[in-house]
């Protein structure tokens, strides 16, 4: 672990944590109002607060090093949202729809959640790149 790893990872945990508010806490707030039967009330999700901040800390973690082992010497924003793109469809697309699966979801509820997480990806997935841009022998 070097100092641009561990700076890298900062970055995506608190760039994860803002995408994931805006998401859920502030675009699909009233979806989820909507469903009180499904979702914790936001008192009961503070008290779980910290199981966030670890599941964030592990996304951050992740993404980063799975990036840092298979970035290439191409232009790192292609790099980057094609990144962004292959682990949204790894990760958020087929999360959600097992959630819409097993879950009464609206099915209009789980697109957005589709489209919103998978634009974040994306997004992270280009600052990663820009973290590490350059050569890839330089800081591999």
């Amino acid at each position: 672990m070097d100092k641009k790893f561990l700076i890298a990872i900062v970055v995506m945990f608190v760039l994860s944590m803002l995408i994931g508010f805006t998401v859920h806490g502030v675009l699909l707030h009233a979806d989820y109002a909507q469903l009180q039967n499904l979702y914790r009330t936001e008192e009961d999700q503070m008290s779980y607060m910290h199981w966030m901040l670890l599941a964030h800390v592990l996304i951050a973690a992740a993404f980063v090093w799975i990036y840092q082992q298979g970035r290439k010497d191409t232009p790192w924003l292609a790099q980057g949202i094609r990144y962004g793109i292959a682990i949204a469809v790894l990760t958020t697309v087929p999360w959600y729809l097992i959630y819409y699966a097993v879950q009464p979801l609206p099915g209009m509820l789980v697109v957005k959640q589709i489209v919103f997480d998978s634009i974040g990806t994306v997004v992270m997935g280009v600052v990663v790149a820009w973290l590490y841009r350059g050569p890839a022998a330089a800081t591999s």
